[in-house]
């Protein structure tokens, strides 16, 4: 593995390329490099001229008077290959490429990125880029980028007064992003370690320098901005790393509408990939997903401030002097599913004492611009605090004028120390520079959107939660080994699609739908004979792996009773599928019992391009494409993970009691999805898709039946996304 700490630390800096002109990028990467107080030596390399910016200039980086640990190659793509290869013949063990003109812009690009990763992996390089915009790393002051996010003039490195104890990193395919997330936190007052751009990732990728700093030790907050995933198996591992290290990831994925996609491909030669895919794995490994740039930093914000003070569930106590803005506040809370109790009686009557008589103290705790004066801010949150009713408080403030809470700010240090719960500040109006001073000396977030500070604490919440469930072991019941060497034989002697009744008798070495099998029949005296047998109304279907789509071909009838009734329907649906496929192999006709009612779902494997497979569930049965309501997670799931997911569904109160209706049996569902994400694991690189559509959710203790399945391998070039669809 290349020595990231050469790229990210090193003792001396050639930069290939520098100009004296600061108008262009290489004069520009050579200015900011001296703008600030490296320890090392940062060398100008330059065929043209004899010094640059006043500093001695070398022809070549074999002219250097000694080896350099990182350059810095700034010119024309064509020629970034032969000065790659210089560098590691003496020794560079570390290069940084921002120039453009790679595999983002033509094939004859590609083939470059291609010679500048063989030369990368025959020196043992750390190579980043090309077409990147440098790296900061603010503890060595070391900034060799062209971002005007790190000119002299935009402001100091490091803030005066930071807010918390710890560090945030920011790793970014897009260089310019990367250095907003840095430009826009200064009013924050949030102290950095890196910001890290890859550009085009065509040695190293987000994921190594992720997995670096996770070793350091020194970030405490990540913020990633994905365009794609270069390789997923690297990522997921490194998701991981940091969800059981306790050390937040806050992404955002961008190309995550059409448009976005095809940006996303011209910009850095990625591949965007699903939007719903990525949600997925995002969820799975507790990374916490930004919408934009402002509810990023708010969530970093949050956690930097709190450590591991997060909140132990979703419940809210707010006070404010300002009844409006309280119920301001109260709205943003409950859009992002936080509860805002009211308070048990104790506290209520321990702030009651404070309040005058037209206050409120049930939450919000209106204590009126008269009782502030009177206790202060830091009070009444501390009696708040105090509350079992409560996982977390919101203070809201005007935060335009700090003398107030200047006076406050020894009660403020008070309330941070005894507590254990969150504590956040949201100002409804703009801040002075020395309020936000004040509350990050005392070790509180200032808000200044509502909604940002409500969705940080749902995404605190949130991020326990799963974490404590994901360092409790995972329950997922394997089948024995013989059980998965007799599905895979059979999978192996299968067709490329499996119509319903062989993908049934796979699916039930698993334990999937093997109490609804069916009978098989090739007759319609059979066909009227297993009718009997069941004893009640059935179901036929034509089986073939040629007519997916059997609904729209009249290849089903439903409800059938009476041996003349079922007699006519063989006949009737043997004839419509010949009609609709008179060269489609057929297997026989499915004759099954009647399915109770109940909630209809979809449940379905899809292997994605990059992820592999998930488990999808999705609310409607057949109509699943017209509600759009659908969950995934990578596989294989727990019972507790599969339970999470039926939640995640936007439509899941179905499921509960309502109209008359007892709840639906999700333990049943729950254990359905395990079973089908253990198999779909377990034989991954057989299978490319598995619909099971619909499945009927009974009444609670009433388990779940599979009316349609439909199993498609890997090898098929006819997968189709809801090919059971019936």
């Amino acid at each position: 593995m290349p020595d990231i700490d050469k790229l990210l630390w090193p003792n001396s800096v050639a930069v290939v390329g520098a100009s004296s002109d600061t108008h262009g990028l290489r004069g520009r990467i050579f200015e900011i490099l001296r703008s600030y107080p490296f320890a090392g030596k940062i060398y100008p390399v330059s065929r043209s001229a004899a010094e640059v910016q006043g500093v001695k200039a070398y022809a070549s980086v074999e002219a250097l008077p000694e080896p350099v640990d990182l350059a810095v190659l700034i010119v024309p793509a064509a020629y970034v290959p032969a000065e790659l290869e210089r560098c590691g013949r003496v020794g560079v063990k570390a290069a940084v490429i921002p120039s453009s003109g790679f595999a983002e812009e033509s094939e004859a690009g590609a083939r470059l990125q291609r010679e500048i990763v063989a030369t990368a992996r025959r020196y043992d390089m750390a190579v980043g880029g090309p077409n990147m915009e440098g790296f900061a790393n603010i503890a060595a002051a070391l900034c060799p980028t062209f971002s005007p996010a790190m000119d002299k003039s935009a402001g100091p490195l490091a803030p005066e007064c930071a807010l918390g104890r710890g560090q945030v990193s920011v790793v970014s395919q897009s260089g310019g992003l990367g250095f907003a997330f840095f430009d826009r936190a200064r009013p924050r007052n949030l102290k950095f370690r890196y910001i890290v751009t890859t550009g085009n990732e065509a040695a190293l990728e987000i994921a190594d320098f992720v997995d670096y700093m996770l070793d350091e030790g020194e970030t405490d907050v990540f913020l990633l901005l994905l365009e794609g995933v270069k390789t997923p198996e690297k990522f997921k591992r490194i998701a991981e790393k940091a969800l059981r290290a306790g050390t937040p990831l806050i992404v955002r994925k961008i190309g995550q509408s059409a448009p976005g996609s095809r940006a996303v491909a011209s910009h850095t030669a990625a591949l965007a990939g699903s939007t719903a895919a990525y949600r997925a794995v995002f969820e799975r490994y507790g990374m916490i997903e930004g919408r934009d740039f402002d509810e990023m930093l708010d969530i970093a914000m949050g956690f930097l401030a709190c450590g591991d003070r997060l909140p132990a569930g979703r419940r809210v106590g707010i006070c404010t002097a300002s009844g409006g803005a309280g119920v301001w506040m109260a709205d943003a809370c409950a859009a992002a599913g936080l509860d805002v109790p009211v308070l048990d009686d104790a506290t209520r009557a321990a702030i009651d004492v404070h309040l005058p008589a037209y206050a409120s103290s049930q939450n919000p705790v209106d204590s009126t611009a008269q009782g502030v004066q009177k206790l202060g801010y830091a009070r009444f949150a501390q009696l708040v605090a105090r509350s079992l009713a409560v996982d977390g408080v919101v203070v809201v403030i005007t935060a335009r004028r700090s003398a107030f809470l200047e006076a406050d700010l020894p009660k403020l240090k008070d309330l941070a120390r005894e507590t254990n719960k969150p504590v956040f500040m949201w100002t409804y109006t703009l801040p002075s520079e020395r309020t936000v001073e004040i509350l990050n000396e005392a070790g509180y977030p200032l808000f200044t959107r509502a909604q940002g500070c409500a969705r940080t604490l749902r995404a605190m919440a949130d991020y326990r939660v799963l974490r404590e469930r994901w360092l409790r072991p995972i329950e997922v019941a394997t089948p024995r080994v013989h059980e998965r060497a007799k599905a895979g034989a059979m999978l192996a002697e299968s067709d490329s699609r499996l119509c319903e009744y062989r993908a049934r008798q796979l699916l039930a070495i698993y334990g999937v739908g093997a109490d609804n099998m069916g009978e098989l029949v090739h007759s319609a005296e059979e066909a009227a004979a297993a009718a009997r047998a069941i004893g009640r109304p059935v179901a036929l279907k034509v089986q073939s792996a040629d007519i997916p789509h059997k609904t729209e071909t009249g290849a089903v009838a439903l409800n059938l009773a009476g041996a003349e009734t079922v007699r006519a329907a063989y006949d009737r649906v043997l004839a419509a599928a010949k009609r609709h496929a008179p060269a489609a192999r057929i297997d026989g006709v499915l004759v099954q019992p009647m399915a109770p009612p109940g909630r209809e779902v979809i449940l379905g494997v899809n292997r994605d391009p990059t992820w592999g497979p998930l488990l999808m569930i999705g609310l409607g049965g057949v109509l699943v494409e017209a509600l759009g309501d659908v969950a995934l997670a990578p596989v294989p799931v727990d019972h507790a993970a599969a339970a999470a997911l039926i939640t995640r569904l936007k439509g899941a109160q179905v499921f509960g009691a309502y109209r008359g209706l007892p709840p639906a049996d999700t333990e049943a569902l729950a254990d359905l999805m395990v079973a089908l994400s253990q198999f779909a694991a377990d034989h991954e690189e057989d299978i490319a898709a598995i619909d099971l559509n619909p499945v009927i959710v009974h009444a609670q203790g009433h388990g779940a039946s599979i009316v349609d399945a439909l199993i498609v391998k890997r090898n098929s070039q006819t997968a189709e996304r809801h090919g059971a669809a019936e």
